[in-house]
């Protein structure tokens, strides 16, 4: 019989093929280099190729698109539980791949598009440069605290902070010069997080899905174009609960003999958007009082009752169902419960 399906687990150097036919038997079991890769599979028939959706994956995958090949992705955790224990090496895995792939309720993961991935790039240079940011500031501030010099939180002080030690004179000259080294690496850093973001901007304004998504309160031009950029095809989520629990904003589960004990959200899924959803669902919730609609109404009762942490994780939850029902719709958002104008879709 002829090969069906072939697993095909990547790397940087070396690539393991396991090709199966329709029966599931495997017919090839190989070890190829990189230069080898593309002229063997070149001399197969069309088939399906499934492969870990990880590094390189949608590269891979829309080359072998573009040679005829019907492409699956699946996620690497899903892969895992059908790697034969105590065989963990890579032929395993691309045999776990084939098993994995033939089972008729696996998840797959949409193919990115160059483009997607190029906005993707974006954000995750913006990460960086913020991490490393945070890491300098707090290496200023225990600097200046070593001297007995300190302000309150947040980046916005960090002026103050320099005024403070250019203004001490007992401020030794060697430590002064290793703080004005990390304030000019800062003051880089912080020019290169606008032109990034300036750069994410200009694609939420362009995107029209982007466009849509930022209408929601609480979710700004960058996460919208996180999300126009992540979420391939949204009809991949079959509700607006299966899309929340791909951002891990769902209780998990400990539910046995008909009673349900639900515990902290799972943190599943991608953890730049979820971080982004709970940093605007908290914003929101700071300004519940003047949030005048149905959304601030149930906010506001929430509050009442439950701790704030609770509420901007909730309100999240809220905000990723409601980009859910945008997505699938093409919709904007309209507020409900008050008289607004029509929502247009800013050009």
């Amino acid at each position: 019989m002829s090969i069906t399906m072939i697993g095909l687990d990547t790397a940087k150097s070396v690539f393991q093929v396991h090709a199966v036919d329709g029966t599931g038997k495997a017919l090839i079991r190989r070890k190829l280099s990189r230069t080898e890769l593309i002229p063997f599979l070149q001399k197969q028939e069309a088939c399906t190729v499934v492969m870990e959706a990880c590094g390189a994956a949608h590269h891979w995958a829309r080359l072998l698109t573009s040679l005829g090949h019907h492409v699956k992705l699946i996620a690497p955790e899903a892969v895992r539980p059908f790697v034969k224990k105590g065989k963990k090496n890579d032929a395993a895995d691309a045999a776990a791949l084939c098993e994995a792939g033939s089972r008729p309720d696996m998840k797959f993961v949409p193919m990115k598009t160059a483009e997607q991935q190029a906005i993707l790039a974006l954000h995750s240079a913006r990460s960086l440069l913020i991490k490393q940011q945070t890491m300098l500031v707090n290496a200023m501030r225990g600097l200046a605290t070593e001297f007995g010099l300190t302000v309150p939180k947040g980046i916005s002080r960090l002026g103050e902070l320099t005024t403070l030690v250019e203004a001490d004179e007992a401020f030794p000259e060697t430590a002064r010069g290793v703080f004005t080294e990390l304030h000019e690496q800062c003051d880089s850093l912080a020019e290169g997080i606008d032109t990034i973001e300036t750069k994410i901007v200009a694609h939420a304004r362009s995107d029209e899905t982007a466009r849509r998504l930022a209408t929601i309160p609480g979710i700004g031009p960058i996460t919208a174009s996180l999300i126009a950029a992540t979420v391939a095809d949204i009809s991949v989520f079959k509700s607006a609960r299966h899309f929340a629990a791909w951002l891990g904003l769902v209780p998990r589960q400990y539910s046995t003999g008909g009673k349900t004990r639900l515990g902290r959200i799972t943190k599943t899924g991608n953890r730049e958007i979820r971080r982004l959803l709970v940093l605007g669902a908290t914003s929101m919730v700071y300004r519940a009082e003047q949030w005048n609609s149905v959304a601030g109404s149930w906010t506001r009762g929430v509050l009442q009752r439950r701790p704030v942490r609770l509420v901007t994780v909730a309100l999240a939850n809220k905000m990723a169902r409601i980009a859910w029902a945008l997505m699938t719709r093409e919709e904007v958002y309209q507020a409900k419960g008050r008289i607004a104008a029509t929502a247009e879709v800013a050009a």
